[in-house]
Formats: C-alpha cells, sequence, structure tokens
C-alpha cells in the first residue's frame, strides 16, 4: 500500500529535467553576456549573425540567429560535441572541441565548408557595398547592397529587389531609389577574361566604395540588426 499521491508515484514522475527555460520569453532568454562566440554569415544574399551560449556549468548549449532562438539543450553533460541546425534550407553545425586550459573552441560550418572557406567562397560569389544615408529625415538610414553574381539577385538589407535594367553603351545600368537616394549598379566589360564584368555602385550620382565581405563576416557591425 502507498501512502502516496497518485501524481507522486515512481511511474508518474517527468523524467525530463525540471530547470528549463521554457517559461521564460525569448527576448528575455537572449543575454549578450552568455554569447562565447559570434559569426557573421551571407545566405542566399541574406546576412545572418549567428551566436552560441556555452554553459559550462549549467551544461546549456544554445544558438540564436539574429537574436532568435533556434536551438537550445538543457543539461549537458558532455560539454564537445557538435550541434546541427538550418538557416533558409542551408545546413549548419557549430563543432565545440576541448583545448588547452579547461578552455573550448568553437567552429562553424555552413554547407560542409568551414567559415573560412565559406568566407573565401561568398567573396567571389557575392559584391557587397555599405551606404549610410546622413541626410534622412529622422536618422542616418544604413543600406546593406549585396548582388549575387551568379543570378544577379540583387539585395538591400536582406530584402531582394526586382528592379529592370536597362542596357547602355558598354554594359548595364539598373536604377533604384532609396527614400530621397537614386542608386544607380553599373555593370561594364572590364575588357579582358580574367576580370570579366566590373561593377559599380552610385549613389546620387557619386561612386560608393565597395566593402570587404571578409571583414563584414568575421566583425558584426551595426547594420546587423536583430529580427523581430
Amino acid at each position: 500500500m502507498s501512502f502516496l499521491s497518485p501524481t507522486l508515484r515512481l511511474e508518474n514522475l517527468s523524467t525530463q529535467p525540471t530547470m528549463t527555460q521554457d517559461h521564460v520569453p525569448e527576448d528575455q532568454r537572449y543575454n549578450k553576456q552568455n554569447i562565447v562566440a559570434q559569426w557573421c554569415v551571407p545566405i542566399n544574399g541574406k546576412m545572418y549573425r549567428i551566436e552560441l551560449e556555452h554553459g559550462t556549468t549549467s551544461g546549456r548549449r544554445m544558438i540564436w540567429v539574429n537574436g532568435r532562438e533556434v536551438l537550445r539543450r538543457d543539461w549537458m553533460f558532455k560539454l564537445v560535441g557538435e550541434d546541427t541546425f538550418h538557416i533558409d534550407q542551408t545546413r549548419c553545425i557549430i563543432r565545440v572541441d576541448p583545448a588547452p586550459g579547461f578552455k573550448y573552441e568553437y567552429s562553424l560550418y555552413i554547407d560542409g565548408k568551414s567559415h573560412d572557406q565559406y568566407t573565401e567562397d561568398m567573396t567571389r560569389q557575392y559584391r557587397l557595398w555599405l551606404y549610410t544615408d546622413d541626410a534622412a529625415a529622422e536618422a542616418p538610414q544604413e543600406y546593406r547592397i549585396m548582388l549575387k553574381l551568379d543570378t544577379l539577385s540583387l539585395y538591400v538589407n536582406d530584402e531582394l529587389r526586382t528592379e529592370e535594367s536597362v542596357f547602355v553603351h558598354g554594359g548595364t545600368d539598373t536604377k533604384f531609389l532609396l527614400q530621397d537616394t537614386e542608386f544607380v549598379l553599373q555593370a561594364r566589360s572590364s575588357g579582358n577574361k580574367h576580370d570579366g564584368i566590373v561593377h559599380t555602385l552610385l549613389a546620387n550620382g557619386v561612386p560608393v566604395p565597395e566593402a570587404k565581405i571578409q571583414e563584414i563576416m568575421q566583425e558584426p557591425v551595426s547594420i546587423l540588426q536583430s529580427s523581430n
């Protein structure tokens, strides 16, 4: 005869950990101070900020993409290993490996490639420009303009634009308006097979310097805002 309440009998007790963060709203779970590794990655024309939380005492491992939780594991007794997740149907893996001095190394793989290798590939596949409109009415407006070379897809702050190109002498011009700024994306032949087509971006007739995609991927910039 058992004096326990039916809900307290051994066969009725949950085998799942009770100390989780399910009851905490997502925006409150996100804490910059808990992030141990961070990467910036362009995938299908959009820029993503990937962050890892690795609690060595709590056993909790969390992955955030643009401030949104995509993976969480509580009470992980094994502090090293791999976690797989997907961004826009692209397979990503974060590896946690032991390092000397009771520390850890964190590595990101995208589509089967290391972050460094993926960065080199993206440099060949994309062109990138950063432009700040200081004359915006309320506050300076930042634009990240990316051109995917194989499809000529044009993205502005992660949004795909459908602009028509017109043929001009020596190439094409693609015009689009953002607020009060007129942009023209010029495509011109370089005259040699090695360089191929040269792309130049003009803002109100002034050339915009091309940004280095490697630096953007390594060092997050202010334009990488968390998605709401």
